[in-house]
């Protein structure tokens, strides 16, 4: 069985109060990822895992021999992208290129977890320095489907129970898109929400760091400890927040079927109380989705403008594609293009002020997992989103052909701790209707 339970809120909960011997939960980990990790290929591997973990299990108990003292992620077992520096691994970025030129210092994102008292299960596969081009990762529903990217391994890592929790980076779909091809919670913050020093950049003006978990109750656990200023919120269960469709060309982007299923998911929450308006917006969806790729490949070109023109032969065919579409963005446009991300996030959150609306909700991607791994589906449902600096929420919401597919909810500029509560919420409602 490829899929498994690892729900983060449980598991965490287990480690703290010592329910869940550390060293037990460490060998079970490293038995499935022996057992399963060769058909999914979601981690990269690692001779030295289970040793490397004993040792570090030690030093954690030896810290905090006092379950009352022991912090929230105590012993969680945290896959990180392979995008991301973490202290005694080489970051390779799914590419041949030589990776010293990358180096750098551990990443902020992996220093807060490990100070919450997670440790690195290993390193995650990803798409070439997280762009179009797969690694062997294959998706745990069904092998002969990818997982999406390019956050591959993290999603399918998680959905496959080898790590409780995981991270990733989304520049356009790559963190909402693989948690709903894998039919698990993925989590894309506000805009430097969660650090992001420490990371191989695509875009700096783009890049967010995002979590996958398999529960939303664990979702939150993770995001108070690597989210900047995190407050949690309680809501009401009287008190449901209005959710606006977005109604026009970027909905109907998505599969008929894809489409067919998120309007069953929107009647299920009516049933359940929540009301629904349709909102028209984002009518020039496919010149934006033109000036969003422009603007982050000539942000990737000026990344790699050194290696790329001494590594040229190491980049993989679309890799090296967007390195040249970048190189012919001047300085001038691209100053121009950075202007625009702010103007849409001031354009949507009018919008739901005026609307009344307190989430968007939208399919989480164009349909469920498309059939094999030579690439990694189509990131057009997050775009606008992830374009616009806003938090957004991929919860499971059904199947199509037998493959998991998402509900997407996206909140207004900093209004994390309210989308993760709301979506606890939706979460509940949908499954309870399913």
């Amino acid at each position: 069985m490829l899929l498994n339970a690892a729900p983060l809120a449980e598991t965490a909960a287990a480690l703290r109060s010592g329910a869940l011997d550390l060293l037990v939960y460490f060998d079970a980990a490293c038995d499935r990822i022996e057992a399963i990790d060769g058909e999914v290929q979601a981690l990269l591997p690692d001779a030295s895992r289970r040793a490397r973990l004993h040792a570090a299990g030690d030093d954690l108990l030896q810290r905090f021999p006092d379950p009352a003292s022991r912090p929230p992620l105590f012993g969680v077992l945290a896959g990180i992208k392979d995008v991301f520096h973490v202290n005694g691994f080489v970051t390779r970025a799914g590419s041949t290129v030589p990776p010293e030129p990358f180096a750098g210092d551990q990443a902020a994102v992996v220093n807060r977890l490990v100070g919450a008292g997670a440790l690195v299960v290993g390193k995650t596969v990803t798409t070439e320095f997280a762009y179009f081009e797969p690694g062997p990762t294959r998706n745990p529903h069904n092998l002969a489907h990818t997982p999406g990217g390019s956050s591959s391994g993290s999603a399918a890592a998680v959905a496959a129970g080898l790590c409780a929790l995981a991270v990733g980076t989304q520049t356009i779909g790559s963190v909402i898109r693989p948690a709903a091809f894998c039919g698990i919670v993925g989590f894309k913050p506000t805009l430097d929400r969660i650090a992001t020093q420490g990371l191989i950049y695509f875009s700096r003006t783009i890049d967010h760091v995002g979590l996958f978990t398999q529960d939303v109750e664990g979702m939150m656990a993770a995001a108070a400890a690597v989210c900047e200023d995190w407050r949690p919120v309680t809501v009401s269960e009287a008190d449901l927040p209005v959710l606006g469709v977005p109604l026009g060309p970027y909905l109907r982007q998505a599969d008929p079927d894809a489409l067919a299923v998120f309007d069953a998911q929107l009647d299920r929450l009516r049933v359940a109380g929540y009301t629904v308006w349709n909102v028209p917006t984002l009518l020039d969806i496919h010149e934006l989705n033109q000036l969003h790729r422009r603007m982050v490949f000539a942000e990737f070109a000026r990344e790699h403008a050194a290696v790329y023109d001494e590594f040229k032969d190491r980049y993989r065919p679309r890799t090296a594609e967007i390195v040249e579409l970048g190189r012919t963005v001047d300085d001038q446009e691209l100053q121009e293009l950075r202007a625009s991300p702010l103007a849409l996030r001031d354009t949507l959150e009018k919008q739901m002020g005026q609307a009344g609306i307190d989430l968007w909700v939208a399919p989480a991607a164009m349909g469920p997992a498309p059939a094999g791994i030579h690439a990694t589906g189509d990131p057009n449902m997050n775009l606008p989103w992830t374009h616009a600096g806003m938090p957004a929420l991929t919860v499971p919401a059904g199947q199509v052909d037998g493959l998991p597919v998402g509900l997407q909810l996206v909140a207004q500029t900093g209004d994390d701790e309210l989308l993760l509560a709301w979506g606890e919420q939706i979460a509940a409602d949908l499954a309870a209707a399913a």
